[in-house]
């Protein structure tokens, strides 16, 4: 495509739009290489749940800011397509700890490494690494401020 094309992401635009729109590409990349997945952004709950196992239902709901309703209606889909269980917490008894399963563990491996791939093809590399950095601390400072609201 032309550079025309791309004249709505300018330098007068948000800088959370141009974030977004790496966001929803990436995603859409992602989804063309897992079209039998249909999953979406709801892989980063695989992915969370992957790299914190026995976490809360909570703990996703204080990490992606989304409602105790569609984490959990979300998780039931996960359940349900086998990527993921629910395990009653022996400590609480009505918190549910949260593991991938053998699908899911066979999931994230090979979705990392598409979306690696995806960052090398979009011009991301090993050397912007002060760039992630302070997109996370951006992020971090973000979840703050609203949970201090």
């Amino acid at each position: 495509m032309e550079e025309e094309s791309f004249q709505a992401i300018n330098d007068n635009s948000p800088f959370i739009a141009w974030i977004h729109n790496i966001s929803l590409n990436q995603q859409k990349y992602m989804k063309s290489k897992f079209k039998e997945l249909d999953l979406g952004h709801d892989v980063r709950y695989i992915m969370f749940i992957y790299d914190n196992p026995n976490c809360s239902q909570e703990d996703l709901v204080n990490m992606f800011g989304q409602s105790k309703g569609n984490i959990a209606k979300t998780l039931k889909k996960l359940e349900d397509q086998g990527f993921i269980r629910r395990e009653v917490n022996p400590e609480n008894r009505r918190k549910y700890m949260l593991n991938t399963t053998e699908k899911g563990n066979n999931l994230v491996p090979e979705y990392r490494k598409i979306s690696k791939e995806w960052e090398k093809e979009v011009g991301i590399s090993e050397e912007d690494i002060e760039i992630k950095k302070r997109i996370k601390e951006i992020a971090i400072k973000g979840m703050k401020l609203i949970e201090d609201n």
